[in-house]
């Protein structure tokens, strides 16, 4: 079993990595840079990113499947991993990039605004990652290798910088869903970790004004900031990271 568990080193090649949350902002980044390093990709979201995947093909070069999955849902969640077993795809590596938040005035929105808000947050936020990991860390466990790296935040450290509280309560709970899940499953080779970005450029943040003049890096993230680190969580490098949650924050907050 051990001459089959990848070698040490930052080498994604021949890894099967599942992206779930692939179509936009950080997950799009992960894609790319994870069919750059010649990874086998698996790419996940509400609707399978089927353009995406066939970019990458052609400039990659290498294997990529779609598949459609809402990770608030568990069913939606099994039947990926169904599918993908079906298929004899067992994920080496998971990153979950999937998530929302909602800028309504957690004080001055309407009751019905208010509960739809939070319902939604912590369904994709924190029940999805919570999904992913329900169907595919036995599956990880009895292959006896394994990475999950999970998209906490800023705001799970210190509030954020624009955030409400249901948006930051969701990301607290995946840091210390993340600590959970790292002393439970590392003793079987599956590790997991998180990063948590600051403010960065994607969907979520279209159409705010962040200031970042105390940020000590001077700007916003760029999607490829997060990309990278989330990589090398994925990777066979990381082998002494264990529940970690990598402050990729421009110097805003350190830990």
């Amino acid at each position: 079993m051990e001459n089959d568990l990848p070698k040490m080193g930052f080498d994604l090649s021949g890894l099967n990595i599942l992206i779930v949350g692939a179509q936009l902002g950080i997950g799009l980044s992960l894609a790319n840079v994870c069919a750059a390093q010649g990874a086998k990709l698996v790419l996940a979201d509400i609707e399978p990113p089927v353009e995406l995947a066939e970019t990458l093909e052609h400039k990659f070069k290498t294997d990529i499947i779609t598949q459609a999955c809402d990770i608030a849902q568990r069913k939606s969640v099994e039947s990926l991993a169904n599918t993908l077993s079906e298929k004899g795809i067992i994920p080496n590596s998971i990153a979950v990039t999937a998530g929302v938040t909602k800028y309504n005035d957690w004080i001055e929105s309407d009751s019905e605004t208010w509960d739809q808000d939070v319902d939604q947050i912590f369904n994709v936020n924190l029940r999805g990652p919570m999904n992913i990991a329900r169907s595919f860390l036995p599956i990880m466990e009895t292959s006896g290798w394994g990475r999950l790296v999970l998209v906490g935040s800023i705001a799970g450290r210190m509030g954020g910088l624009t955030s409400q509280p249901h948006y930051a309560a969701s990301k607290g709970g995946i840091h210390s869903m993340t600590r959970l899940l790292a002393t439970k499953y590392a003793s079987s080779g599956v590790l997991v970790n998180a990063v948590a970005p600051g403010p960065t450029k994607t969907r979520m943040t279209e159409g705010r004004t962040i200031d970042t003049t105390n940020v000590p890096l001077g700007r916003m993230l760029e999607p490829e900031d997060i990309a990278w680190p989330i990589a090398f969580l994925l990777s066979p490098a990381a082998a002494g990271m264990v529940g970690v949650v990598l402050d990729v924050n421009g110097g805003v907050t350190f830990s």
